[in-house]
């Protein structure tokens, strides 16, 4: 039942706009959600399983390239953590993106987009696969469903739902917690944005630290 009740309240919001934020914002809850066995294709053609990431502290996060909706600014604040938590500081820190359109985004599509973010290839990664095993993985592991859009009222760049939140991953490959990956335009709040980032950055500090 508590899995049933945190996937829905943390399921996708999809390419558009998120659903208005009510109340106080008491802070992620503490999770302990397994990330379990996957395998997928780094955009250097490198194959990626969970366990190269045994050992590493990793943000993941859910885009597809073609997206004119939240992913350009969820992957922006990636972009801003890879450089708020330097590699200097945080030689163990992964960022590992996962995008939800992989028959679209093959590898020479991500390294455009990466490219266009800046993301250190040595620390970022981009993983492209088959589409319904990432979808699974997403709704199944992450709790943030991710479906592919139908009708003929879909427009190019909002083809899929899919979560926005940032999943914090601990060095045994277990989600932690959960944060908001972008401020919402219409409905956000910038000091509640900014302070579960803090929270996501001092999570990222003692996890590297090897505590719980």
């Amino acid at each position: 039942m508590r899995h049933l009740f945190l996937f829905v309240t943390l399921a996708a919001v999809g390419c558009g706009s998120a659903a208005r934020p009510t109340g106080h914002d008491p802070g992620p809850p503490d999770l302990d959600f397994p990330v379990g066995a996957f395998s997928l294709t780094e955009r250097s053609g490198k194959p990626v399983t969970a366990d190269d990431l045994k050992g590493k502290v990793w943000v993941g996060s859910f885009v597809f390239t073609r997206c004119t909706g939240p992913c350009p600014a969820v992957t922006a604040t990636v972009a801003r953590l890879q450089s708020e938590l330097p590699a200097a500081d945080y030689p163990d820190l992964r960022f590992v993106t996962f995008t939800v359109d992989p028959k679209r985004d093959d590898l020479a599509a991500l390294r455009k987009y990466a490219e266009h973010f800046r993301a250190d290839p040595d620390r970022w990664l981009f993983l492209t696969g088959d589409e319904a095993a990432i979808h699974t993985l997403s709704a199944d592991r992450f709790r943030m469903a991710a479906a592919r859009k139908d009708g003929p009222e879909v427009k190019a760049g909002d083809e899929f739902a899919h979560g926005t939140r940032l999943a914090l991953v601990d060095k045994a490959g277990v989600i932690r917690g959960l944060y908001d990956g972008m401020l919402d335009p219409e409905y956000g709040d910038k000091d509640r944005f900014e302070a579960g980032l803090d929270r996501l950055k001092a999570k990222v500090k003692e996890l590297s630290a090897g505590t719980k």
